[in-house]
């Protein structure tokens, strides 16, 4: 079995590198972005609470500025584990995915206070789950 400088054999090398690449870059740009806008939602909801419009009849009903909290410290975190990315570190990608999950779901029950930019975040995290669950350093050489 042929093997590369390193030792082990080729079809297993992994490469590691002391930043992130590829995918985990772009997710923790899109981290920082989502999480920046976030935070802006959640200052816009807790400082004038009463310029957003609310569906009487619905069913997740919450104190907007209640809501503008979540997002605030969700937000914060966002981008915390957004820059943390950038080390390419394992706990950074899984700490991304279930900080994006968090978002999605309080943008779902956010979409009757604001609906454009709820979605917009909603699809901004599920591209970065995406990113971080596809991203990957294995390589194959060939045998």
């Amino acid at each position: 079995m042929a093997s590369n400088v390193s030792g082990a054999p080729r079809g297993a090398q992994t490469t590691r590198r002391p930043f992130a690449t590829g995918w985990t870059v772009f997710a923790a740009v899109m981290m920082i972005f989502g999480g920046a806008m976030a935070i802006f939602e959640g200052i816009a909801a807790i400082a004038k609470d009463d310029l957003i419009v609310v569906t009487r009849d619905y069913t997740f009903k919450m104190n907007t500025t209640g809501w503008g909290w979540i997002h605030l410290i969700l937000g914060i975190l966002i981008v915390l584990a957004g820059m943390a990315l950038f080390a390419g570190a394992m706990w950074a990608r899984v700490v991304g995915i279930a900080l994006a999950g968090l978002a999605m779901l309080a943008n779902f029950l956010w979409i009757p206070y604001y609906p454009f930019w709820a979605i917009m975040l909603i699809a901004i995290d599920a591209v970065v789950i995406w990113a971080l669950c596809a991203g990957t350093t294995r390589t194959a050489g060939p045998d």
